[in-house]
């Protein structure tokens, strides 16, 4: 299978932690882009930095490589395989899904060795 292409958006984000009860914040409903996660015990947003909330927890400084799609349901190992590469150079990652693709959100402070390590290992990554 040949490797995927990633571009790395302009945006930097921050993840936020609410309480499972909690409502969206209408500012995030209203950002071009925006991630929500809610479980029985947790709500949990990823949004972009310039949008202020009133959270439990943040942590801002996220940087986010899309993974270019849409991507089958079929295709096997994908997140795996960047993950892999990723964590052979010592990047932690914030990954998320969507439908049509993922994204992969890593610091701000390790993001050119992010995509010098996917270059590395054969992924083509663009930047905007």
């Amino acid at each position: 299978m040949p490797k995927q292409t990633l571009q790395l958006l302009n945006d930097q984000f921050t993840i936020h932690s609410f309480a499972y009860n909690d409502e969206i914040p209408s500012q995030v409903l209203r950002a071009p882009i925006f991630f929500i996660g809610k479980t029985f015990e947790e709500l949990s947003i990823v949004c972009p930095s310039d949008i202020t909330v009133d959270s439990l927890e943040h942590e801002a400084g996220w940087m986010a490589l899309e993974v270019l799609g849409p991507l089958a349901f079929s295709l096997t190992g994908i997140m795996s395989q960047i993950s892999g590469v990723l964590a052979d150079a010592g990047i932690s990652i914030f990954a998320i899904s969507t439908f049509d693709t993922d994204y992969i959100l890593v610091k701000e402070e390790v993001v050119t060795k992010a995509v010098e390590a996917l270059r590395k290992n054969d992924y083509k990554v663009v930047t905007s």
